[in-house]
């Protein structure tokens, strides 16, 4: 049984054997968790500690779990972080947060709950960070020449998918990464180095939570400063889309909700990033060696996605050679980059963009989100997800319509070029490099995208999967090379 420790006392025995099977009943039902429909065979305890001191109510625990499935060959699981908050009689406002019941230190049953849905726990956490104290192995750790708020309990986020987040009075938002993974993750270091840079693309970094997992740095949260009153990019390209489609004899760029003029300053934040990144971190050639390499990681993903969805696996030899455009293209850099950019992970504040959410594709181990590549990953990236927002709202469109309009799919792939070309030019303006200037490595890494995208929709969102199909289908011929 795995070893546990605590600020007040020796390991002991697993403090969680009496939850694991509430614990496995309520996975499932957290947005957070990313397994649901796979059957799960067993979950264990990985590292626990107790944050919370003797005098501090509810007690709160730090926990790693880790859980087998079914289908996975070896033996190997997936691990996540919990934080949970325990005492026998909680407040109603956490009712809907409970994992189940155990015995307490006093021999009597306690109630054991989702820690971020207390207010008092997430006020603990941060005025922890603010001190920059020591609980057992977790470090609360404030980022120098910085003041985080000390605020009233947190908010949990609604809606937050992979990670959990609680805001702290409109003025800081922390986010624990529920994927327990050994090494420093991406999103703190990159956010570090942002800083380093005076960045004003990100939001400022205040402060973090590390701890240890199998002897290397861990990564528990981040606190970063809240961007208020903004709205993040995603929505309003659905809201500029849905306007051109009700405006039957206007153009897009004729719309009052035209999306260029942000989609350019969207450009021209990427490249701040890119750049800001370069010169924090540096930057490697492209060479034929570098391109290989890259070449057979997305040979590797077709491979995987051909093997499991026919309609990849029947284009399979037209999408490798399009793949193998890398390595055909002129020598340039590879660098740290974004990694998982789209347009969710833009947010619009009053004063301009920012960039959020630095940890890279989820499906990716570590070592590969961590690994230099070209900036052309993130512009192929961000060229996919205009694409996406035309078409996901062109089919919302044809669902509520008695007789689809014939023209609807011409209109959305115009908003989609409008918008691809302004965040182009806008990405050439501040880096000096214009994407379209190689179109065949951007081909390769568009393609490279909607292969992924096409596995993604087929395990998670099948009614999705025709777009980024439709995609591929543009890619493989000669017209789908690129836009001016």
């Amino acid at each position: 049984m795995p070893a546990t420790s605590s600020p007040d006392g020796p390991a002991t025995g697993d403090p969680l054997a009496d939850l694991h099977d509430a614990l496995l009943a309520w996975l499932p039902t957290q947005r957070w968790f990313p397994a649901k429909g796979r059957q799960v065979v067993g979950l264990r305890t990985v590292a626990h500690s107790v944050v919370s001191t003797p005098e501090e109510s509810p007690r709160v625990e730090h926990a790693v779990i880790g859980v087998s499935f079914a289908d996975t060959s070896g033996g190997a699981e997936e691990r996540y972080q919990l934080v949970l908050g325990a005492q026998s009689g909680p407040p109603a406002e956490v009712e809907h947060a409970v994992i189940g019941r155990r015995p307490g230190p006093d021999g009597r049953d306690e109630v054991v709950y989702d820690g971020l849905a207390d207010g008092r726990i997430s006020r603990l956490v941060l005025s922890l960070i603010v001190e920059n104290q020591t609980r057992g192995p977790l470090r609360f750790v404030a980022e120098p020449d910085t003041e985080a708020p000390i605020v009233g309990p947190g908010r949990p986020l609604i809606g937050e998918q992979s990670n959990s987040s609680v805001i702290y009075g409109e003025r800081a938002i922390m986010k624990l990464f529920r994927r327990a993974t050994a090494g420093l993750n991406p999103d703190l270091e990159l956010h570090r180095a942002l800083r380093r840079q005076g960045s004003r693309e990100v939001a400022p970094l205040l402060g973090a939570v590390e701890g240890e997992l199998d002897g290397e740095p861990m990564t528990v949260a981040m606190l970063q400063g809240y961007a208020s009153n903004s709205a993040d990019g995603w929505s309003m390209a659905l809201a500029s889309v849905r306007d051109l489609l009700a405006e039957a004899d206007l153009r897009a760029d004729e719309v009052g909700g035209d999306f260029a003029g942000e989609a350019h300053r969207i450009g021209k934040t990427v490249a701040a990033v890119h750049l800001e990144l370069a010169a924090a971190l540096g930057t490697h050639p492209l060479d034929a060696r570098a391109a290989s390499e890259v070449e057979a990681w997305m040979l590797d993903r077709l491979e995987r996605s051909a093997a499991a969805v026919p309609g990849v696996a029947e284009q399979r030899d037209a999408i490798a050679e399009v793949l193998r455009g890398v390595t055909a293209a002129e020598p340039s850099t590879l660098q740290r980059i974004h990694g998982d950019l789209h347009l969710g992970q833009e947010l619009r504040t009053p004063t301009g963009w920012l960039v959020i959410d630095f940890e890279g594709e989820p499906s990716k181990s570590l070592a590969d989100r961590v690994r230099p590549d070209s900036p052309m990953r993130d512009v192929a990236a961000m060229l996919r997800s205009f694409d996406y927002a035309a078409f996901h709202q062109l089919a919302e469109w044809e669902q509520s319509a008695d007789d689809p309009d014939p023209q609807l799919e011409r209109r959305a792939q115009e908003w989609a070029d409008r918008n691809r070309s302004a965040f182009c030019d806008g990405y050439a303006e501040v880096s000096g490099t214009d994407p379209r200037d190689a179109p065949e490595l951007l081909r390769a890494y568009e393609l490279d995208k909607a292969v992924y995208e096409v596995l993604y929709e087929t395990r998670n969102r099948p009614s999705w999967v025709s777009i980024p199909l439709r995609s591929m289908r543009r890619l493989l011929t000669p017209a789908g090379r690129g836009e001016r």
